[in-house]
């Protein structure tokens, strides 16, 4: 892998983890579209790092309200009041939120990734992504808050965030989805969306890592270029953040499902004239 290639997809990767439009399928696709013959092993290596970045970046920008979350958590444990504030019962709700995933992870991930990481399936997948948007769009009444997510909502979210295994199913855009089919406002579902990924994230994270250090000799040789699109991810992440949370204000998925549909279809038909 070139350092261009680190920037590139480091870059796909910050943008794509965060809108709804998956990294996953990027991954994928953008390499077949380019024709780069990208080393699987290299690519692993890479693709842990970059998500690292990532997650560096939600926890950086969420860190007031993790920190609160979380000292809240304890306390309602330390008092033997586990609910007793909104940022105690948010904790109990990101657990919730990531079991689905969590289990769906552990017992499918690799079976999923191997059975499915294709382009064709990839664009499928991305075609399904742009029907949850359109479908959360038609329904949601845009009623919500984050503090108005209720367990029902939180497993709902879970289990549409465990579909994103599938490459081309957007984890921020099926948790979202579900999120507004229960009637979030749109932020807010994209707020608890990013929240309880980081659990998911952290978790992948530590094991991808683990790894990486114990079956890889040869780590250091692919350094130089892996920490690049790791900063890169992280610094573009973070901006992604920023403006998709601002940009949800006043604007709706049907963006982003019509260029999931576009993308979707360009990468069957490409794939069909391959």
């Amino acid at each position: 892998m070139t350092f261009f290639q680190s920037i590139i997809l480091g870059i796909v990767q910050g943008i794509t983890e965060f809108m709804p439009i998956s990294s996953s399928g990027h991954t994928i696709i953008l390499p077949f579209f380019l024709n780069w013959q990208l080393p699987e092993k290299e690519m692993f290596y890479f693709n842990v790092l970059v998500e690292l970045g990532t997650l560096v970046a939600i926890i950086f920008y969420f860190r007031r309200d993790l920190i609160a979350i979380i000292t809240g958590f304890i306390k309602g444990l330390i008092d033997r009041q586990p609910f007793a504030t909104i940022e105690a019962k948010l904790g109990w709700l990101l657990i919730a939120a990531t079991i689905p995933a969590g289990l769906a992870g552990l017992l499918l991930k690799d079976i999923v990734e191997q059975a499915f990481a294709s382009p064709l399936v990839t664009g499928i997948a991305l075609l399904v992504t742009a029907g949850l948007m359109f479908l959360s769009e038609k329904i949601n009444l845009n009623l919500g808050d984050t503090h108005d997510v209720t367990l029902p909502t939180a497993l709902f979210m879970g289990v549409m965030q465990s579909l994103a295994l599938i490459p081309g199913i957007s984890r921020s855009g099926s948790t979202m989805s579900g999120g507004m089919m229960r009637h979030l406002q749109r932020q807010s579902a994209a707020r608890f969306s990013f929240l309880m990924s980081v659990p998911v994230m952290l978790a992948a994270g530590a094991l991808s890592s683990y790894q990486l250090v114990n079956d890889v000799p040869d780590l250091a040789s692919f350094l130089p270029t892996m920490i690049l699109g790791f900063l890169t991810a992280m610094v573009v992440g973070y901006a992604t953040i920023r403006w998709l949370l601002r940009f949800l204000v006043n604007h709706s998925l049907i963006y982003f499902s019509i260029y999931c549909t576009f993308i979707g279809g360009l990468t069957i038909l490409v794939w069909l004239l391959h």
